[in-house]
C-alpha cells in the first residue's frame, strides 16, 4: 500500500473503478536493498530506512497523494521491527514529506519537480558495443520496479507501470572497478536476466527484442561520489565522479531506456573527436 503534499489534506487519488493506487513493496525496492540495512553500522536503523524512503519520495518514485506502505509491511520487508518503521514514518513526517492520517495510513505530502535534461552528446552504437566487449560487468540486481518520477515522464509510462531495472559494476579488463550503472528499460520481454546481462552486450538484447535503435543521445557532468558509488568504485566520498547519462530511442522516437553511469576517473576518460568541418567559429 502506498501516497499525498504540502498542504494536502485531501484523500489520495483514484485508480479507476474508485480504488485507491496501491504499490507493492517489491516494485519499489530490489531484494539488494530490502536487505540492506545493517543493525551494526554506526547510522541508526531507522534513520537508515528513513533515508531510502526519503529518496523515494524526492525522486519520484512515490509520488504526491500515493499511500506509503505501512508500519508492519515495512518490518517485514526489511527485517526491523514495527517500532524501527514506525520512527521512520515519524521522521518523514516531521520533514513535511508525508502526513499521517490517524485510521487510514500515511500518504505523501510533497510533490517532485524535475528539469529538463539536454543531451546534445551522440553516441555511436559499434563504440559502446565494443566498450561492453572489452571489459565486463557483474550484474547486482535486476527486476521490474517502479521507477523515479522523472524516469516514468520521461519514458511516458502510466501511473504505476513498471519498467527494467538493473544495477551493475563494470570492471576493467585487470577485474578494476571503474563504472556504477543504472539502467531503466522499457519494451522488453525475453532475455533481461543476470546471467544474460552478465555474459552479453545490452545493446544486442534490445535488438531481439525488437527494439530498433534509431538514437543516442548523451550528457556527461562531473558530480561528487555518493557512499555507495564511492564504496563501488574503491573512491572517497565526495571525490568527483565522471557521471553519464544515456539515452536510447527506438524508430517511433520512444525513450525506451536511460542509462546512468558513475565513473571513476582515474579509470575512465571521455573523448570526443569533431572533424574539421564540425567547427565553426563564432
Amino acid at each position: 500500500m502506498f501516497g499525498d503534499l504540502l498542504g494536502g489534506g485531501t484523500d489520495a487519488p483514484l485508480a479507476p473503478g474508485g480504488k485507491r493506487f496501491m504499490t507493492s513493496m517489491s516494485d519499489l525496492f530490489s531484494s539488494r536493498e530490502m536487505q540492506a540495512l545493517q543493525g551494526e553500522a554506526p547510522t541508526p536503523l531507522y534513520f537508515q530506512l528513513f533515508s531510502l524512503l526519503k529518496n523515494r519520495i524526492l525522486n519520484g518514485s512515490i509520488p504526491h497523494g500515493e499511500q506509503m506502505p505501512t508500519e508492519e509491511e515495512l518490518a517485514k520487508g526489511f527485517s526491523v521491527s514495527r517500532i524501527t518503521a514506525k520512527r521512520a514514518l515519524d521522521d518523514l513526517a516531521a520533514a513535511e514529506l508525508v502526513e499521517r492520517r490517524r485510521g487510514k495510513g500515511t500518504f505523501v505530502t510533497y510533490t517532485a519537480t524535475f528539469e529538463s535534461v539536454h543531451a546534445p552528446l551522440v553516441g555511436e552504437l559499434e563504440k559502446l558495443t565494443n566498450l561492453a566487449k572489452r571489459t565486463h560487468v557483474k550484474v547486482l540486481d535486476v527486476g521490474k520496479q517502479l521507477p523515479p518520477g522523472d524516469v516514468a515522464a520521461e519514458m511516458g509510462l502510466d501511473r504505476g507501470e513498471l519498467a527494467w531495472r538493473a544495477t551493475r559494476i563494470r570492471y576493467t579488463e585487470d577485474d578494476v572497478p571503474y563504472g556504477h550503472l543504472i539502467s531503466w528499460t522499457v519494451g522488453v520481454t525475453k532475455g533481461y536476466t543476470k546471467r544474460d546481462l552478465e555474459r552479453r552486450v545490452r545493446l544486442d538484447i534490445l535488438k531481439e527484442n525488437g527494439i530498433e535503435i534509431a538514437k543516442i543521445e548523451q550528457i556527461v557532468s562531473a558530480v561528487p561520489a555518493r557512499d555507495f558509488f564511492a564504496q563501488a568504485l574503491n573512491m572517497d566520498i565526495g571525490e568527483p565522479t565522471l557521471m553519464m547519462v544515456r539515452r536510447i530511442y527506438d524508430a517511433n522516437n520512444r525513450l525506451v531506456d536511460i542509462l546512468y553511469c558513475h565513473h571513476n576517473p582515474r579509470r575512465f576518460h571521455f573523448r570526443l573527436e569533431l572533424d574539421a568541418g564540425d567547427y565553426r567559429t563564432g
